[in-house]
């Protein structure tokens, strides 16, 4: 028979809250990280995460290898996170609880795992409080019961669950290279190639090259110009002579229901342009939820614009909130451009790098609507662009078929590790 006990029972010191302290950007690549709640998602850090540092770093906040943080506010309320020195010298930051587990009683692997079943999730809905911000308090989670076989048992059940987690880890990757290796297919089709880096730190130009309206060497800079050159080498019309911009917007506070779904910037996935949509209380909307998006639509991330965060606005994601940190294409003046194929293009090289040229501001470089509408944007033959939907499109297939199959391996993994603790071990 395998005992329980409660979390609060398994430590080595006394849970504690996070530092308070204001994020800044990262400048260099030894500063201490400032983990917070939304730098990982329920399986660990977000993919293309980009971590922020903290304004003053205090040693009493300092993450060591195997802590567990439990966020304990907001609408993840729950959520979980194992850490592991590979990611560098990190401390931590208010809304998550920090339990350092003994590790002759408990390994903390096996209590980050067994936070990844039915059991816990229907604890951690029951003991929210009713309220707008959910919310559990450190004396809650330490209420917590765990079921805890001895340490050689708790060892082969972490290893079954990190086998079957890289297994998972392996099928997302395929599916993430899938969608973020379009970009080489695309500029074979276009005949065009990304010219190699140019590093130079000065370098001059001729005074009639100069833009009439920019300046500023960051816009010369040759990198930007080899680029040009090429896509000018190739039937191409700006931007703002292909679409418009949509300026509908809708305050959350007058729609129907105490929810609302909103796409935020992050909730864009840089890489494969994938939206994650968050559902905010219409009393708690961010300030910045007003763009109205609807099939069709294609959203722009008007800060850091050359990461990436471009997606379609497919059916499923008709009439939700966005950031007004998005420009939203919403009509198209050229027939002829296919709307997918666009897409494609914007979230290639050749757009990224354009929108990188035209932006302006340091830590946070961001591009205005006037400046989008300027980028280049190749316009090759219509079978040409059918060509590269179709790749684009079959891609999307396989990657949600992989991106299925590894949600089921998981979901077996973590169904199996639960049913083992209850006695009745589930076989393959």
């Amino acid at each position: 028979m395998v005992s329980s006990y409660p979390l609060g029972e398994l430590v080595v010191r006394e849970p504690d809250y996070g530092s308070g302290e204001r994020a800044i950007p990262i400048q260099n690549t030894d500063d201490v990280k400032y983990i917070r709640i939304t730098d990982f998602d329920d399986d660990g850090i977000v993919p293309g995460n980009e971590f922020a540092t903290a304004e003053n770093i205090e040693e009493r906040y300092r993450l060591v290898d195997s802590d567990v943080l439990f966020a304990r506010s907001g609408a993840t309320a729950g959520k979980t996170f194992i850490y592991s020195s590979r990611i560098g010298p990190s401390i931590f930051a208010g809304y998550c609880i920090r339990f350092r587990f003994d590790k002759q009683r408990a390994l903390p692997a096996f209590i980050y795992f067994y936070t990844k079943t039915s059991r816990y999730q229907a604890w951690v809905r029951s003991i929210q409080r009713p309220s707008g911000q959910p919310n559990i308090n450190k004396e809650e989670f330490k209420s917590f019961t765990v079921p805890l076989p001895i340490p050689s048992v708790q060892e082969e059940m972490v290893g079954k669950m990190e086998r079957a987690q890289e297994s998972r880890q392996c099928k997302l990757n395929d599916a993430d290279a899938l969608l973020s290796g379009l970009d080489e297919f695309l500029l074979d089709r276009l005949g065009l190639t990304v010219p190699e880096s140019d590093n130079r730190i000065a370098f001059a130009i001729h005074v009639n090259q100069a833009s009439n309206e920019r300046f500023d060497p960051h816009f010369h800079h040759p990198n930007f110009c080899h680029l040009m050159t090429q896509i000018q080498r190739k039937p191409n019309k700006p931007l703002g002579d292909i679409i418009d911009f949509s300026t509908e917007q809708r305050d959350p506070a007058n729609l129907p229901g105490e929810t609302f779904k909103y796409i935020e910037i992050s909730g864009v996935n840089r890489y494969t342009g994938e939206i994650t949509v968050s559902n905010i209380a219409t009393s708690e909307a961010p300030s910045r939820a007003r763009m109205l998006v609807r099939e069709g639509d294609i959203i722009v991330s008007l800060t850091r614009p050359h990461h990436g965060s471009i997606a379609f606005i497919d059916a499923k994601f008709d009439n939700c909130i966005a950031s007004t940190g998005f420009a939203v294409i919403h009509e198209y003046k050229d027939i002829t451009l296919l709307t997918h194929y666009l897409l494609a293009v914007l979230r290639s090289s050749l757009s990224l790098q354009q929108m990188l040229q035209r932006s302006s501001g340091g830590n946070y470089p961001a591009i205005t609507e006037g400046e989008l509408k300027r980028i280049l944007i190749p316009i090759p033959a219509e079978n040409i662009q059918r060509e590269i939907v179709r790749e684009l499109l079959n891609r999307r297939l396989e990657a949600s078929r992989l991106r299925e199959e590894a949600a089921q391996e998981w979901n077996s993994a973590k169904a199996r590790f639960e049913a083992q603790l209850l006695g009745n071990e589930v076989t393959r």
